[in-house]
């Protein structure tokens, strides 16, 4: 029995590399966000301030555009790169963004502030939210749309009010997501107004990759 217990792992381990090499890198799960930005190396400072990402590794064009990023925000990494045409639009270009990043904290509140001393822009105030999470939503200075919340206690009474409530402005075609502003004009960064450059031919273009 203990030889057939054996036999399995190595044939797991056997599976799950190619030629001893992990066949996923370490760190990253099963869905990793890549995020397209007008204006890359700028949104990496902005993640680092708002998020304390931590910088994993970036490869650099040689006009300092960026063909390729990691970064890593609590246990989760995040990929993204410049904007190059014939590749997936910028929330920039597209004016508006399509998906939202959600980040859980313990303590949201002081995330919040962070982010927002940083240049988020506030789409939905925070608050206490009828599924039992401390919930808020913002959007970055380059489109992108994050969500922030952690659970907390609530009561039976306050979670039916906020229901209600919420469920009153669906009623109305409300949305406490919502806002009136396009997203380009709730751009802070002027770098995230400038126009895409081409998409480089890395075959004909030097890289430089370091890491952190």
């Amino acid at each position: 029995m203990k030889k057939e217990n054996k036999k399995t792992k190595k044939s797991k381990r056997i599976k799950s590399s190619i030629g001893g090499q992990a066949r996923i890198p370490r760190g990253f799960g099963t869905v990793t966000p890549y995020l397209i930005i007008n204006g890359a190396a700028e949104a990496i400072d902005f993640y680092k301030n708002a998020f304390g990402a931590k910088k994993l590794g970036v490869e650099t064009l040689p006009d300092g555009k960026i063909l390729h990023a990691r970064l890593k925000i609590g246990d989760s990494i995040l990929m993204m790169s410049d904007e190059f045409p014939g590749n997936t639009a910028s929330p920039t270009s597209l004016g508006n963004s399509t998906v939202t990043m959600h980040v859980y904290s313990r303590d949201v509140d002081k995330l919040w502030e962070r982010a927002v001393g940083a240049g988020a822009r506030i789409v939905m105030p925070i608050d206490n939210q009828f599924w039992g999470e401390r919930y808020g939503k913002l959007v970055d200075p380059f489109g992108h749309t994050w969500s922030l919340s952690m659970q907390v206690s609530m009561t039976r009474n306050e979670r039916e009010a906020k229901r209600q409530a919420a469920m009153d402005m669906f009623t109305q075609g409300k949305h406490p997501g919502k806002s009136d502003q396009s997203m380009t004009h709730m751009l802070v960064s002027p770098q995230a107004r400038t126009p895409p450059v081409v998409w480089p031919n890395v075959q004909s273009h030097s890289a430089t990759y370091h890491t952190n």
